[in-house]
């Protein structure tokens, strides 16, 4: 595998950006690691949390060792406290993520699938949260899209209070009041993707047991079957730590259509 850090200008955010790609290249023999070569790549990009940036699964993870064994192009970004939103006092992190970024990373490799069916997201946290409206608001860019221990109930979150202060959450999502319904309000963005019918998108969830963020994600994971979306549902023992989200991410590149029978 290759490992590529890139700085390149986006238009969407009108200054240089920052990201990580993971490429699968031609050569045998790596010492200890597994890999598979593929002319024409599927695609995951990998969101971060709050805390945390581009760099994070890398350091907290094997995911360069598990792609490599999958022949998995694996896009990492930054999106700073965003919460991959248009935000309402910030930049436009979303029409960057779910729109251009994509475009600009295979403009930048052609070895890169252009094919919706190809391309992937996952995330875990803020990036879980990014994840899945992904998959639920650009479902003609993304075909699979996985959330790890997932902040699923913004509007339920903040309300609580767990995190930060209403100013930190008016400058990502505006009015509070006006955001159950909204664009940025998972629950609706399900519902409307259940009434569009398609592109179909398959969705994976998994949080643990122990997490505060469990009751958030079971009560998001009984909509979405609800509603008939394909959901794959686990859960498990665990608690808001990369311990798991190491195993899990490896369980999330199994799920995605990476075996050699759908090459």
């Amino acid at each position: 595998m290759a490992l590529l850090e890139l700085t390149a200008h986006s238009q969407t955010l009108e200054r240089e950006v920052d990201f990580l790609v993971i490429l699968p290249e031609s050569t045998a023999g790596l010492i200890g690691m597994e890999s598979r070569e593929s002319a024409c790549c599927k695609t995951l990009y990998l969101l971060h949390g709050m805390s945390d940036d581009h760099t994070i699964w890398l350091r907290r993870t094997s995911i360069e060792r598990y792609a490599s064994a999958k022949g998995l192009a694996v896009v990492m970004p930054a999106a700073d406290l965003s919460f991959y939103t248009n935000m309402a006092y910030g930049e436009r992190y979303w029409d960057f993520i779910s729109s251009e970024l994509p475009a600009l990373c295979r403009s930048l490799f052609p070895q890169m699938s252009p094919r919706r069916e190809d391309t992937f997201v996952a995330g875990l946290s803020m990036g879980g949260y990014g994840a899945l409206k992904c998959g639920l608001r650009a479902a003609d860019t993304f075909s699979y899209a996985a959330g790890l221990s997932s902040c699923a109930d913004m509007a339920g979150l903040i309300r609580r209070g767990d995190l930060a202060a209403k100013t930190f959450w008016r400058d990502i999502f505006g009015d509070l009041k006006k955001l159950p319904g909204s664009f940025n309000d998972l629950f609706a963005a399900a519902r409307d993707l259940a009434k569009a019918g398609e592109p179909e998108v398959k969705f994976y969830m998994w949080c643990g047991t122990e997490d505060g963020l469990y009751p958030d994600n079971v009560k998001f994971k009984d909509h979405m079957l609800s509603l008939g979306l394909p959901l794959t549902w686990e859960e498990s023992p665990g608690t808001h730590a990369w311990q798991y989200w190491d195993e899990k991410i490896q369980t999330v590149l199994n799920w995605l259509p990476l075996g050699k029978e759908e090459e």
